[in-house]
Formats: C-alpha cells, sequence, structure tokens
C-alpha cells in the first residue's frame, strides 16, 4: 500500500494553525513525482538543442584558437624571415652602408607586435560575438553601445591613438629607424629606439628625447641616400682666382685619395668657383657629397687642409664679409693731414695779430 492511501485511511488531515487559519499543505511524495517527470520531460524536449548549442559554441571556440594560433605563427616566421634577410644583406660589401641591423630588428619587432594585436583582436572578437548570438541575444544594441562606448574612448584619448597612428606609418613607411640622424622639429638627434607612441633620440650634447609620434610634423632624416659637405673660404679681392682655385683642387684631388676619406667621399671635391665678390673680399665654394651623417666630419678636415695649404702657398684667408685689408697693406688715412696750427683757433693771438684791422678796433678807448 502506498503511502498517501496510509495517510488518508488514517484520516490524516491538515492541523489547524494557533491563529485559527489553515497551515500550508505539506508536499506529497506524488506531487514530488509530478516535479520530477515535468523537469525529465522537458530536459528530454531540450537536450537535443542545448547539444547543439554546446558543440557550436565549442566548435567556435576551437577554430578561433586555431586560427590565432597559425596567424601570429605565421607573422611571426615571416619576421624572422625578414630579420634573416637583413643578416644576410650585413654580410655583403655595401652591407655596413645600406642597412642596419638594429634599426631592422625593432622595424620587423613593431610591425610583427602590432599585426599580431590587431589578428588577435579581430579573431577573438567575432568569436565572441558568434558565441553570443548563439545564445539567441539581440547584438544590436550591444554593438550600439559599443559603438557609443568606442566614439567617447577616442575622444577622451584622441592624443594616444594619434601617437599610436602616426607610429604605425612611420615604421611601415619606414621613414626612419634606429641609428638614423633625424630633424623632428621638436627635437634633433640620432635614433635610439622608435615605439609605436614615443621615438627616443640622443641629441647633440648627449641628452635623451622622448618625442610622441603624433607631435611629429614633418621629418628631416640625415642619414638617408647622402650627405653634402660645403665650405665656403673667403680670401681677399686682390689674390690670383686661378692660383686660389688651383690650390684648392689639389687639397681636394690629395684628401680623395687618402684614407679613411677616400671611403667617406661618394664623388669629387669640386670646386663651384666664386660663391660672392664684395668690394674687399671674395667668397670661394667647394662641395663634395659624402656618406650619409659624415658631411661635418669632411666639412671640418677640408677646412683644416685648406688653411694649411693657403698657408704654404702664401694666400690669406680674411674673415667673412665684413673683412678689412691688413694693417700693414692699408695706407695711414692721417699721413696727408698736416700739423695742427695755432692759426687755426680764431681767438688765438697769433690770429689776432695777423689779422686786418677793423673800424670798431680803431675807435676803441686806450
Amino acid at each position: 500500500m502506498s503511502l498517501p492511501v496510509v495517510l488518508l485511511a488514517a484520516g490524516a488531515s491538515p492541523s489547524p494553525s494557533p491563529s485559527g487559519s489553515p497551515s500550508p499543505a505539506v508536499p506529497t511524495l506524488q506531487d514530488a513525482q509530478e516535479s520530477a517527470t515535468n523537469a525529465a520531460s522537458w530536459v528530454e524536449q531540450n537536450w537535443s538543442t542545448w547539444l547543439a548549442m554546446g558543440l557550436q559554441i565549442l566548435l567556435i571556440v576551437v577554430i578561433a584558437v586555431a586560427l590565432r594560433a597559425v596567424v601570429r605563427r605565421a607573422i611571426t616566421k615571416l619576421i624572422e624571415r625578414m630579420n634573416r634577410t637583413a643578416q644576410s644583406v650585413d654580410q655583403t660589401s655595401l652591407g655596413g652602408l645600406l642597412v642596419n641591423t638594429e634599426r631592422r630588428r625593432q622595424r620587423s619587432e613593431a610591425i610583427g607586435s602590432v599585426l599580431r594585436s590587431v589578428a588577435s583582436f579581430l579573431i577573438l572578437g567575432t568569436a565572441a560575438l558568434m558565441v553570443l548570438s548563439t545564445f539567441k541575444i539581440n547584438l544590436a544594441p550591444l554593438l550600439a553601445s559599443a559603438g557609443v562606448a568606442g566614439v567617447a574612448i577616442g575622444f577622451g584619448a584622441r592624443n594616444l591613438v594619434t601617437d599610436f597612428l602616426s607610429g604605425v606609418f612611420m615604421i611601415l613607411e619606414d621613414q626612419y629607424g634606429v641609428g638614423d640622424t633625424i630633424d623632428a622639429g621638436v627635437a634633433s638627434g640620432e635614433v635610439i629606439e622608435v615605439g609605436l607612441r614615443v621615438t627616443k633620440l640622443r641629441g647633440a650634447d648627449g641628452e635623451i628625447w622622448y618625442v610622441r609620434n603624433g607631435e611629429v610634423k614633418r621629418i628631416g632624416n640625415l642619414s638617408q641616400g647622402w650627405a653634402t659637405a660645403g665650405v665656403d673660404v673667403t680670401v681677399r679681392a686682390s689674390e690670383d682666382l686661378d692660383r686660389v682655385k688651383a690650390t684648392l683642387g689639389e687639397v681636394g684631388e690629395r684628401m680623395s685619395k687618402e684614407e679613411p676619406w677616400s671611403e667617406l667621399l661618394w664623388g669629387p671635391i669640386e670646386v663651384l668657383g666664386l660663391d660672392s665678390v664684395l668690394i674687399n673680399s671674395m667668397v670661394m665654394r667647394v662641395s663634395a657629397k659624402t656618406m650619409p651623417g659624415k658631411s661635418l666630419t669632411v666639412e671640418r678636415e677640408l677646412r683644416w687642409r685648406v688653411k694649411q695649404a693657403f698657408d704654404t702657398a702664401g694666400i690669406r684667408i680674411v674673415g667673412g664679409e665684413t673683412a678689412v685689408e691688413d694693417v700693414e697693406d692699408t695706407p695711414d688715412p692721417t699721413a696727408a693731414v698736416a700739423a695742427p696750427s695755432v692759426y687755426s683757433n680764431a681767438e688765438s693771438p697769433q690770429s689776432t695779430a695777423a689779422s686786418p684791422i677793423t673800424p670798431q678796433q680803431r675807435s676803441a678807448p686806450k
């Protein structure tokens, strides 16, 4: 006999509460059986849907993780290949002049970091949206909220976004790299590190400048291609032009054949001729193409050699546009002036005695 039948046979009934209101009915075993039956029936009706959703979510996650790993590995292999190519070029005769290994390494690592981050964001973000759509969640409000939040963050951190985007394009376009000497407007010096947000420069006095990439409006790279070394030589206007030109040509020819200047010079030292002619001086221009970043070194050495050659040849170098001739070569401007005389003073006794007598002087009382 079942428990409900026994309870009914015994005449069990709900006991009234002290207040007179009936107490809540105690759930019976039959009620529990019915609840369990309903739950099992609901599970049996929906288990296939749950299983399909779980398998779909698992498939999305597995594909996203696998695709992310494959893409990141491919990017890493590409960066390693770029580095190996740079190292192979370094072993050639022109490798030291055309390629900077540290510059290539930092540039490739920065590009790889950007590509990996972008790939991970796109793949995982797409996978997350697909998982949410599997749960029948309306993505329109979520995407709208994300768009509004993105706009707000963009306005709040616009300087950071500008620095980041400027750094990405600077690296992709290879505007400068480690070892280059650049003029960034706000600062100038040698590049020691290139980042996505900040570029480090070492100035001429050894200071380190941290330049935000978004603040750079124009860049002058002094280490790409070739540089020009120019020297202006100011001599007296009375010097023989042919003699001055021949002396400068000998200096340039001799310097081009000596080490290490023959490697730094990428062209002959040319005497361009007269750059300007003034009343008492004239300026000769000497120029040459040099290795990038070595123009100042060549200019200093060229000035040194020109001064020595001119001293040997007896050619005087004067001090620029306002130069005057030497003191010994300039005539004394006071040589033609007579010595001062007492007759130049109208009040002196000599001038009074030598002047004619006037009527006023004759009638003067004695």
